[in-house]
């Protein structure tokens, strides 16, 4: 994202969706932590619907950053290229653990169920 070509919601959008994925949140989450609807929570993060001061920082405190951070723009190429593989490592973490999840239960049964008796 240019910053030229940036408008405030935009900046908004792309900073609280970073900042759930680092947390780990789903929308439906941070919704819950901030006391706003999910539908709201997607409705911001895709620059529809702008927030009142008081829930910015709702969303702050749920994500555990300060409010300014929300409108933070990276200051470098690098910094920009950093967050971006912050946020790959993330999703690529929340992929691999959801695969492990389903995986080892599944091989445990298969285990047990060929174990010899007797």
């Amino acid at each position: 994202m240019e910053i030229a070509d940036s408008n405030i919601r935009d900046i908004l959008a792309g900073n609280i969706k970073e900042n759930r994925r680092k947390c780990g949140f789903s929308q439906e989450k941070l919704a819950e932590k901030a006391g706003i609807s999910t539908p709201f929570v997607a409705m911001i993060e895709v620059s529809r619907k702008f927030p009142t001061p008081d829930v910015l920082d709702r969303i702050a405190g749920a994500l555990n950053i300060k409010t300014y951070q929300l409108f933070a723009v990276p200051a470098s190429p690098e910094e920009a290229m950093e967050r971006l593989h912050e946020s790959i490592v993330k999703d690529i973490e929340q992929v691999v653990a959801k695969a492990v999840d389903r995986a080892v239960p599944a091989a445990i049964q298969k285990a047990l169920s060929e174990k010899p008796q007797g």
